[in-house]
């Protein structure tokens, strides 16, 4: 599951599953994100994952269902990287993209490759995330998870 934090419309809702978590098409900046994999008995699993932020750079990593990015600052997320950790590691590849500013949606990273921008000062607008049995086939095209200056 994983939730956004978006320019005017603050927390989202909660997402799974290759949900959009996010705008397209409305020019609204990510601020930060959550992220929290849980089985459907409950029972949580760790993640982590680290944002790139205007003006700071890359941030701390954080841990599930911390939040990454800012909020309160109208500072936009550039890039994320994620990645399983534990046993979950060994079971599931964490495939991500993001939809970004001028590019829209970009090709699918995994297991704590880049996703977004890197130099060029663009938004990150929207973001999906699935988990995918290890070694199983990406969701889609992997070519172009990021775009660097």
């Amino acid at each position: 599951e994983y939730r956004v934090h978006a320019q005017t419309y603050g927390w989202m809702d909660w997402v799974a599953d290759g949900q959009t978590a996010g705008t397209e098409g409305k020019a609204k900046r990510l601020e930060a994100i959550q992220i929290r994999v849980r089985d459907n008995e409950g029972t949580q699993y760790p993640i982590s994952y680290r944002t790139h932020v205007q003006t700071y750079g890359w941030m701390d990593t954080i841990t599930s269902d911390g939040v990454a990015g800012t909020v309160g600052k109208s500072k936009r997320m550039e890039a994320i990287e994620i990645a399983l950790t534990g046993t979950m590691a060994s079971r599931y590849d964490v495939y991500y993209r993001v939809h970004v500013q001028t590019y829209g949606w970009l090709d699918w990273a995994k297991n704590g490759e880049m996703a977004g921008t890197s130099g060029l000062s663009k938004r990150m607008e929207a973001i999906q995330v699935v988990l995918v049995p290890k070694g199983g086939n990406a969701p889609g095209s992997t070519s172009r998870p990021s775009v660097k200056k």
